[in-house]
């Protein structure tokens, strides 16, 4: 009897395991694609992604570089204050895009040209995402208007 109750408990703690990994490997799966890495104009420079990765690219829209193309083909450029990457983007913008403004591209490197697939701009007056205000602030850029001064 002692014997098959540790048999028992042998089976259910493998079967537990088996099922563990399976789900882990599972969820790993789903999210292969959805996972999509920040980076600042001045990173894309300093370290240009591979062919074909999906990432995001965050920063400042250049005041004067956006250009209304055919159709719905949308070209302007990205800054941190450090490097600037131009951006095409296809679509239709969101309402609160403009230049000077934050904002948030999906997409890929393709030659020296950030194709967006997906942009995003801020969604109020004071909001800005946080990975672009860290890496404006990196820059000496950006300075947070609700931020007291030390003097």
């Amino acid at each position: 009897m002692k014997g098959l109750k540790k048999t028992r408990r042998i089976q259910i703690l493998a079967l537990a395991f088996v099922a563990l990994a399976g789900s882990t490997a599972l969820i790993g799966y789903a999210m292969r694609d959805g996972i999509n890495f920040f980076r600042a104009p001045a990173q894309v420079i300093a370290e240009p992604p591979e062919a074909g990765e999906v990432f995001r690219l965050g920063g400042l829209v250049e005041p004067g570089s956006l250009v209304r193309g055919q159709g719905e083909t949308i070209r302007f450029n990205v800054t941190d204050g450090a490097e600037i990457v131009p951006v095409t983007f296809t679509g239709v913008l969101p309402d609160l895009f403009k230049e000077g403004q934050g904002m948030i591209g999906t997409g890929q490197m393709v030659g020296d040209t950030f194709e967006a697939t997906e942009i995003l701009a801020k969604h109020d007056e004071s909001y800005m995402p946080k990975e672009v205000m860290e890496a404006l602030k990196e820059q000496g850029v950006y300075h947070d208007p609700n931020e007291q001064s030390g003097s």
